[in-house]
């Protein structure tokens, strides 16, 4: 090798960590194929879309029967998310969207527990990465046990941002609910269906509060919540993640905001006539630590609704079962 041959080579060495931090820059995705699609930014998972399905067991069948998407810690090393093996109600996995009581053709189908069939991804597409965003489509299938003739075809779109300091991640949750052939009714209730966030089932279930965009709230009565934001504790740290309602979701939806494991979310109640569409939309904010001013959450909000609105005035509450916060605690709140 020439002397010129040596220094381009030893030159490309040098250069190659540099070029591989661009090109880990920005979101990307990383699918490995019939499991799971990781979204990554900045080359560190963010979130893992789990998608996976397994008859060929009973247990195989549990472990894949709906397709969910885990949020990832901030070293994007372990899921903060419940995944398959929670010790507490096991069918609670990650953002994932059911109801317990889904009437077809004069019959009640179990898509929440997963008793009554599964939720069966199909395919992907809109799927696109850049330096500001990650999206993608997941065409779903719900299923009747026995049957492949689905009740509801689902395109469910993810999309993640950048969230602005002192939070981390936003991700936008739409999904589109069709009823090809015969009408359905989306029906559980608040602990059963809807759109909801199933922290890991190894929490610090005593350090568990809410805060809700109201005075004097009562989840187990009021509806129509903009948000709802929780902060909950995972081996030693601790996450904050609010839930935002978009005001075009059905009208009268509850909220279950309460229990110290931690899952919470919105249970919009609805009707869909054979051959048309209803589409639901949520937006998850993702924060390392305490949760954020309201007047912060209330910009975030606001951007996703398009809308204007002062920050509300709160109440923090500890979960059902947990402790108080102390005063600094409820002050971060505020």
């Amino acid at each position: 090798m020439s002397r010129w041959c040596a220094l381009i080579a030893v030159s490309l060495c040098l250069l190659a960590p540099a070029v591989r931090a661009a090109d880990a820059a920005g979101f990307s995705f990383d699918d490995k194929a019939d499991q799971y699609l990781d979204v990554l930014l900045d080359g560190k998972i963010v979130a893992r879309y789990m998608y996976a399905h397994d008859t060929s067991s009973k247990e195989k069948r549990i472990e894949t029967y709906k397709p969910y998407l885990h949020v990832f810690d901030a070293e994007g090393k372990a899921p903060i998310t419940q995944g398959v093996g929670g010790k507490q109600f096991p069918h609670h996995r990650g953002i994932y969207i059911g109801w317990q009581k889904l009437g077809y053709e004069g019959k009640k189908y179990n898509f929440w527990e997963m008793a009554g069939g599964d939720i069966v991804h199909a395919k992907f597409s809109n799927q696109k990465a850049d330096g500001e965003m990650a999206t993608f489509t997941s065409g779903t299938r719900w299923l009747p046990t026995g049957s492949d003739k689905p009740v509801i075809e689902e395109e469910r779109t993810l999309t993640f941002r950048r969230a602005p300091a002192p939070a981390r991640l936003i991700i936008d949750f739409t999904s589109t609910l069709k009823a090809p052939d015969g009408d359905v009714a989306l029906e559980g209730d608040p602990e059963h269906g809807g759109v909801q966030y199933r922290p890991a089932g190894d929490i610090s279930a005593k350090e568990t509060t809410y805060l809700y965009p109201v005075e004097k709230a009562d989840a187990r009565k009021d509806v129509d919540y903009p948000w709802v934001g929780e902060t909950y504790m995972l081996k030693g740290k601790k996450y904050s993640v609010v839930e935002m309602s978009s005001p075009e979701n059905p009208k009268g939806t509850r909220w279950s905001a309460y229990r110290d494991y931690g899952r919470f979310g919105a249970y919009p109640k609805a009707s869909v006539k054979s051959g048309e569409s209803l589409t639901v939309k949520f937006r998850f904010l993702i924060a390392d630590g305490e949760m954020p001013a309201v007047g912060f959450i209330q910009k975030i909000d606001d951007q996703f609704t398009g809308t204007t609105s002062p920050p509300p005035k709160t109440t923090v509450k500890p979960a059902e079962g947990a402790k108080a916060p102390t005063p600094k605690k409820a002050a971060a709140a505020k």
